[in-house]
């Protein structure tokens, strides 16, 4: 093990034993390299790894805080895995996505708050007012359609789900948004689609919401498979 290794274990420790919170702010260089006995070389190299990861955040002048050690941010690294494995053929970025989001709707019909459910309504409401107008609706549509899929995610009652939702399904917003601008009637069919998840949402239907979200999903990718055959979708990353 290197010493930058042993001073991420050692933090990481520190941090499941409870001798450091979120919010604690780390000792100084000194002491803490002392304590950890390892070089003040290592100890930079270590915190900077833990911070691209989340763990902790230097603040220029006051000091390395440990963050709030929120899931959703300290997952977000996975994205990078995601656009590697995504390379030239998405599909099995939209086959994780599906197993994730299912179980997601299937856990947030009997968590789903009211107030929630009329928010994810207004967003349904939006969607019928700018669908087939000017194509820089588009964008929105899409917004919409990622905020009701989070509204859904975050219901489930298990940060770890949202956080690999967040991970996987924002990989494949630019394959949604390529579908929404060549496919015919793609929006009027997601609509419905939502539609259909919301209602079995409204009936706290556990497993109507799980099918129907499953069904909203695999047309998803049926489209974007077949479009890929006449034009190829773009790489993750590509404008």
């Amino acid at each position: 093990m290197s010493r930058t290794d042993e001073v991420i274990n050692s933090i990481k420790r520190m941090i499941l034993e409870g001798v450091l919170k979120p919010g604690d702010r780390l000792p100084v260089e000194k002491e803490l390299a002392e304590s950890l006995g390892v070089s003040r070389g290592s100890l930079r190299e270590g915190i900077s790894a833990l911070s691209l990861l989340g763990v902790v955040n230097t603040r220029q002048g006051d000091g390395t805080y440990i963050t709030k050690l929120d899931v959703t941010q300290l997952l977000a690294p996975l994205g990078f895995v995601v656009d590697l494995e995504g390379r030239g053929d998405a599909r099995h970025i939209h086959t994780v996505r599906r197993l994730l989001e299912c179980e997601a709707a299937r856990s947030a019909a009997t968590r789903i708050t009211d107030e929630a459910l009329i928010q994810a309504r207004e967003l349904l409401d939006e969607a019928t007012r700018i669908a087939g107008q000017a194509p820089q609706y588009h964008e929105r549509i899409i917004e919409i359609d990622i905020h009701f899929h989070r509204i859904i995610a975050v219901h489930s009652g298990n940060p770890i789900l949202v956080g690999l939702i967040d991970a996987f399904a924002g990989r494949t917003v630019r394959g949604r948004l390529w579908r929404s601008l060549h496919e015919e009637g793609a929006d009027r069919r997601t609509h419905e689609e939502h539609l259909a998840i919301w209602r079995a949402l409204v009936a706290r239907d556990p497993e109507r919401a799980r099918i129907r979200m499953a069904s909203h999903l695999i047309g998803v990718e049926e489209s974007l498979h077949a479009l890929a055959d006449d034009e190829p979708l773009p790489e993750p990353g590509e404008s």
